[in-house]
């Protein structure tokens, strides 16, 4: 049942958590559990899948708000799911992968996950950025309903910040939500050097040095839609986005 709490006000306001949907896709008895305790602990209500076509049927019925998604599933594999999740709704999704494997990471990240963890991994850490996903989905309906105004335009690339649109030679790029964030940020200071950490902190509210890996993958997967020579990598530092001379 959904946790609900009475203001000074005498209105009915959420908890932490509480009303948000998360669905978990895990075919490990033992990690499906745990993520699912940990997630009701922490307020938010918890269907769980074992299997790719039990996860797409669940999702379609039940409308998550946020889906915990294992790469290796029986029946089809998460990116799979991804696909035909994303073609019902878009919806966030953390990508849980057993291997350390970039081109996994990035493949995933193409399909529409905004954020991959490896296993093994800390539930605490797991909950954080279950929250990260939530806020950044909370601050994209409210920028959506108070636009900045205009286009960003940078040489022959665009920025709707009111529509959320990148084009590029006036031709539209499907960014993730993350991936928007993200060349967002490093549009705000173009040509300027914005470390991992900085990224970190700002894109995914996330200060722990142990996600820098998240940044490089997500940098990766934004050069193969705007180009690789649009984003400067400043060796031991972080990244800045290149812009034309004056």
């Amino acid at each position: 049942m959904e946790q609900t709490h009475t203001s000074h006000n005498g209105a009915t306001a959420a908890m932490p958590g509480a009303q948000r949907r998360v669905l978990v896709v895990e075919d490990d008895p033992t990690i499906v559990d745990a993520i699912a305790a940990r997630l009701r602990a922490e307020g938010f209500v918890v269907q769980t899948a074992m299997d790719g076509p039990s996860a797409v049927d669940t999702a379609q019925a039940w409308q998550p708000d946020l889906l915990i998604l294992d790469i290796m599933l029986p029946g089809f594999d998460g990116l799979e799911v991804c696909r035909r999740v994303q073609a019902q709704r878009p919806v966030p999704v953390l990508m849980l992968t057993a291997r350390d494997d970039e081109t996994d990471m990035l493949v995933g990240l193409g399909v529409g996950a905004d954020d991959y963890m490896t296993k093994p991994f800390s539930m605490r850490e797991l909950a954080a950025r279950v929250h990260v996903l939530l806020r950044r989905v909370e601050r994209a309906a409210l920028a959506a309903t108070t636009p900045r105004s205009g286009i960003l335009r940078l040489g022959e690339l665009e920025i709707d910040h009111a529509q959320r649109r990148v084009r590029v030679r006036s031709e539209d790029v499907h960014l993730t939500p993350t991936e928007f964030d993200l060349l967002v940020c490093l549009a705000n200071t173009p040509r300027a050097v914005l470390s991992r950490e900085q990224l970190l902190a700002e894109v995914w509210d996330w200060a722990d040095a142990s996600g820098t890996r998240t940044v490089d993958s997500h940098i990766k997967a934004l050069r193969r839609k705007i180009g690789a020579e649009r984003i400067r990598t400043v060796h031991g530092v972080g990244y800045a986005l290149e812009t034309p001379t004056p």
